[in-house]
């Protein structure tokens, strides 16, 4: 193994006219892996150039010996697919064009009939994402779905349905492909006071991306007030400053066989946020990478 190839560290970047800028100066920092976000939709963004801009940014950069090249580990847009045709029009597109970013994983939200409860959801998702996935079958790209509830319950909501495990196993028997999976992270699960860890030894084997944030459970608020008492009682966080131990979340996905990416999800950090955003990144770049093992040694035993 060179390197941590099996694991890579990388943050998020929205796309924009300045991607390939962005990332350029990333690079310097040690980032390793960058997923390209589209937000709620595609629409008509140069998606080619893009690739092209972002590919040329890449491969300009050095290498030390026994590192791994830098890459595009996903890319996504998350609007609502049961609902909006252009959003499904969006999922074709990136299906269709992950290979000019070098990855095979498009991700976004699996979408929501708006305000009804989750399962009422499951025969739509399959109408549309059925023809989806074999067009990702037969171009060998995976989708990976975000576990953000978006401020939907089981009950209601507006956005996604895939946020909780009974929810992934309704989706994973209405589309019986091999390539549906999902976009992973702990900050969802927190804010549902949901230990992260036995649900991650469950969902390996189906988790294709994980977005590296994290969330702080206020527990004294809650004890005061609830979770229904109009005070905030969760943040969510960069990694390094939230509750879950990243040292046992990445230990865990080695003892599962896990490979892939951790891009951090920045811009939701109540504290690392405009003019520290890109400081509360670079730590949790530091952060995650000691979580991660440190500097890789090759074994002499």
């Amino acid at each position: 193994m060179h390197a941590h190839e099996d694991i890579r560290i990388g943050t998020l970047v929205p796309a924009h006219e300045r991607t390939g800028d962005v990332i350029a100066q990333l690079l310097e920092h040690g980032f390793e892996t960058f997923q390209i976000a589209f937000g709620r939709t595609v629409g008509d963004f140069p998606v080619e150039p893009l690739a092209a801009a972002v590919g040329r940014v890449l491969r300009s950069t050095s290498v030390a010996d026994g590192d791994v090249p830098p890459r595009v580990s996903a890319i996504g847009v998350y609007g609502n697919p049961l609902t909006s045709p252009e959003t499904v029009r969006d999922w074709e597109r990136l299906i269709d064009a992950a290979h000019l970013f070098g990855c095979d994983i498009v991700s976004g939200f699996a979408g929501r009939i708006p305000g009804r409860p989750v399962p009422e959801s499951f025969g739509r998702f399959g109408e549309v994402f059925r023809p989806l996935a074999k067009r990702a079958e037969d171009k060998g790209i995976r989708l990976a779905f975000e576990n953000c509830e978006k401020r939907g319950t089981w009950e209601s909501g507006d956005w996604n349905i895939a946020h909780a495990p009974q929810a992934w196993d309704g989706m994973f028997a209405e589309v019986e492909s091999p390539v549906i999976g999902l976009e992973w992270e702990p900050c969802h699960q927190l804010v549902s006071f949901v230990d992260p860890l036995p649900q991650l030894r469950r969902y390996a084997h189906r988790i294709w991306h994980i977005h590296g944030k994290d969330a702080t459970v206020l527990w004294d608020v809650i004890r005061t007030h609830g979770i229904r008492g109009g005070v905030q009682y969760v943040h969510h966080r960069t990694p390094g400053f939230g509750d879950t131990n990243w040292t046992d979340l990445i230990s865990t996905l080695r003892l599962c066989g896990w490979r892939g990416s951790i891009d951090i999800e920045g811009f939701h950090d109540p504290v690392y946020r405009d003019a520290l955003e890109t400081t509360g990144q670079v730590a949790a770049l530091a952060y995650l990478k000691r979580c991660r093992g440190g500097r890789f040694v090759p074994n002499v035993f």
